[in-house]
């Protein structure tokens, strides 16, 4: 059996559930906002996808570090830019227009950011992820009083 079959090579363990679990409690708490407020999209795909692409910059990580040639070149940025791009889709899935309203911009919003949450938590930067959770909360949460009035009754 291959190296990194059955067990991380580049980091260790406890540091790979660590990022997951960042990964799944930050974008928890985005979605349960959206949740709370009766938004078009629940709390999972946010935590779904987040730990997807958590687990997609930790591929990266360990192809990296598997890797012992120029055979193989797992970019980041290659990678990161497709998990955004396909997230970005899902989130487009989430609004849609009622009178002469567009309502979910802002679920498709969070759940964008989600996924960037997931690829920063993969990459390591538990800071970065927390910050950017905790903005994105702030913002859905101060801007409750001003976009009630499209909320679902």
């Amino acid at each position: 059996m291959e190296a990194g079959t059955l067990s991380p090579i580049h980091i260790s363990w406890a540091e790979a559930l660590l990022r997951i679990a960042a990964s799944m409690v930050l974008p928890l708490l985005i979605g349960l906002d959206r949740f709370l407020r009766r938004k078009p999209i629940d709390f999972r795909p946010f935590v779904v996808v987040s730990l997807a692409a958590c687990s997609l910059s930790l591929t990266v990580l360990e192809l990296a570090a598997r890797a012992g040639g120029p055979e193989l070149d797992p970019s980041p940025s290659r990678v990161f830019a497709g998990v955004i791009t396909g997230i970005g889709f899902l989130g487009a899935g989430a609004m849609y227009r009622e009178d002469s309203y567009v309502k979910g911009a802002g679920s498709a919003a969070a759940i964008w950011a989600s996924g960037a949450i997931g690829l920063i938590c993969g990459a390591g930067m538990l800071w970065l992820a927390g910050l950017l959770g905790g903005g994105v909360l702030l913002v859905l949460i101060a801007s409750a009083p001003f976009t009630s009035r499209y909320d679902a009754n």
